[in-house]
């Protein structure tokens, strides 16, 4: 009688999971259609590319003016992490924060931007790339400005973005600088010769297997990656003395990773002014010739396709459980 019931509960258990399976095809196939009937609106409202050219609607935030700018924020680590969905879509935070550079880029009618950062830096290439698309901004049209303004943290990348600015504010209690780069690893060679775990590595040269945390690093192996680190430190370093206008004998005393409060930033001239929101929205009308400003927003209205494929996925994400997090160069503070 034991015996029979056992095999009434697998059948149950098997019916079951043929059932999740079935639901979860047809929310998959749902999401697909849905996906693409909504392909022909993935574009601009004037039928440009939807990457290309960004459409976001436009919230007014600050001032009275007729002269547009628009505030965008660069918050927390400037890493390329995108999010997975249910449904597979990612989310990238910096690509959204690109979004909104190429957005205002193209808008003929923005004269400015006013970049709020509040961030410790993050990947070097991800912080290069905000770099240069502020870059691009300015070099469509020789009027338009810059304003980076800083509440909380200035650090390392987030620094480093903000060096397109034509003026930097940062409020008195903030942290500023960092200028550096680096790059950790564990290794785990002493706990595993005591634990008895032994690595097997098939390479195809000496150098294939860097920072391999089963083994010492030999020093001609440190010395390679010092000199990596060192190629990018002096191009952030040079970025620095050059949009700050330092020698650079005066800018390396302060750019070996240290962060600063605001007034020693000031003193040392990482930054132009102490102070907070309204003395940014000031110097960048002051900039652009103005007495007030349009200061807007950008937000971005999900359709329901988007809303529909944003639901998360209660399983385990798999991939990240199996994915090798290799060590990185970043331009990060990190205490």
């Amino acid at each position: 009688m034991q015996k029979d019931n056992c095999s009434h509960a697998g059948f149950w258990i098997t019916i079951s999971l043929l059932a999740v399976l079935v639901i979860a095809s047809l929310a998959a196939n749902m999401g697909l259609l849905i996906g693409l009937a909504a392909a022909g609106a993935a574009q601009g409202p004037g039928g440009e590319a939807e990457d290309e050219f960004p459409f976001f609607v436009e919230r007014w935030s600050y001032g009275t003016g007729t002269t547009k700018v628009v505030r965008i924020p660069v918050e927390g680590i400037i890493f390329r992490e995108a999010q997975s969905s249910f449904f597979g879509r990612r989310f990238d935070k910096v690509e959204a924060v690109l979004r909104q550079i190429r957005a205002a880029t193209a808008d003929e009618e923005m004269r400015g931007i006013i970049l709020e950062v509040n961030s410790p830096g993050g990947e070097l290439t991800a912080s290069d790339e905000i770099y240069e698309a502020l870059r691009l901004f300015k070099e469509r049209d020789d009027r338009r400005r810059i304003v980076a303004f800083t509440r909380n943290v200035s650090a390392s990348g987030g620094y480093y973005v903000s060096m397109q600015a034509d003026w930097i504010v940062a409020e008195p209690t903030a942290i500023v600088g960092s200028i550096g780069v680096i790059m950790q690893s564990l290794n785990w060679k002493g706990l595993s010769d005591r634990i008895g775990i032994t690595d097997t590595t098939i390479k195809s040269g000496t150098n294939k297997d860097l920072l391999n945390p089963f083994r010492d690093v030999p020093p001609e192996q440190l010395a390679l990656l010092q000199e990596v680190v060192d190629t990018f430190y002096n191009r952030f370093f040079d970025i620095v003395r050059t949009s700050r206008g330092l020698d650079a004998e005066t800018l390396k005393p302060i750019a070996d990773g240290r962060i600063v409060s605001a007034e020693v930033a000031l003193k040392h001239k990482l930054i132009d002014q102490v102070g907070y929101w309204e003395a940014a929205m000031a110097k960048a009308a002051e900039l652009l010739g103005e007495t007030s400003l349009q200061i807007i927003r950008y937000e971005h209205r999900p359709s329901f396709s988007e809303l529909f494929a944003s639901v998360r996925s209660p399983a385990l994400d798999f991939g990240s459980l199996t994915r090798v997090e290799a060590p990185r160069f970043m331009y990060l503070w990190q205490p």
